[in-house]
């Protein structure tokens, strides 16, 4: 009787990714952050909520789009359709009204679609892992780990503009290394385990407001005495 043969282990799998940082670097990067955020974090309305559907908006309307501008149309569009049932149920001409003087309107296309897919493929219940989000209309990689780390505390690691440029700057990330593919690698090695919902607005509140990309506040940053770059003050302009 023969024997089906054993498929052979895929080593690229096996394989991790090498540390991008001693430990100890990872460690204290992990630590200032979060401790800088609970005294100097943004509050924003959609950080005062866990509801999946109500970060989903807010994601949505961020992309491509300024915080303040967004606060001037997110908790009216959350009055008009208060739940993803209710955005489902509504008519496209009426999505994009609401959507009106936010642009790029394909955005409120995808929202819409999305939230009609969460009520009749999911029974109105939101996806929780990032894999199962970005099966969703007009979710990437960012918005699925926002929502699944911010909504249902789950280990996911997120990289948007301001993320992916402390990053760069706090590892001292050479041109070869600033590839997508590898900056998300980096987010999710340093991503803490348990605490990826507070680290992630963390990192993302200091490369709004410190770590910016024209003249980066290297001296009011809780990482510069770790810092590659910030140990002494960024020139302007500098990635």
């Amino acid at each position: 009787m023969s024997r089906t043969p054993k498929p052979k282990p895929d080593r690229a799998k096996q394989r991790k990714d090498p540390p991008i940082a001693h430990p100890a670097t990872i460690r204290a990067f992990q630590r200032r952050l979060i401790a800088w955020y609970r005294k100097h974090g943004r509050d924003l309305p959609w950080r005062r909520t866990r509801d999946p559907y109500a970060i989903l908006v807010s994601e949505v309307m961020l992309q491509q789009t300024q915080v303040q501008r967004a606060l001037l149309y997110y908790e009216k569009f959350l009055q008009k359709y208060p739940t993803a049932e209710d955005l489902a149920q509504a008519h496209e001409p009426q999505v994009r009204e609401a959507w009106d003087g936010l642009g790029y309107y394909a955005r409120a296309r995808n929202l819409h679609k999305a939230t009609q897919q969460i009520v009749t493929q999911h029974r109105g219940k939101f996806p929780r892992n990032p894999e199962e989000l970005t099966k969703l209309p007009g979710i990437g990689p960012y918005t699925a780990g926002a929502v699944s780390s911010f909504a249902f505390h789950r280990d996911a690691a997120i990289l948007d503009t301001n993320a992916a440029r402390v990053l760069r700057r706090f590892f001292g990330l050479v041109p070869r290394q600033r590839t997508p593919r590898f900056l998300w690698t980096v987010a999710r090695q340093v991503t803490p385990k348990g605490q990826a919902h507070v680290f992630n607005q963390a990192i993302m509140d200091v490369g709004a407001t410190i770590c910016v990309a024209r003249t980066p506040r290297c001296p009011h940053c809780p990482l510069r005495p770790v810092c590659r770059q910030g140990k002494t003050t960024a020139p302007a302009g500098s990635v």
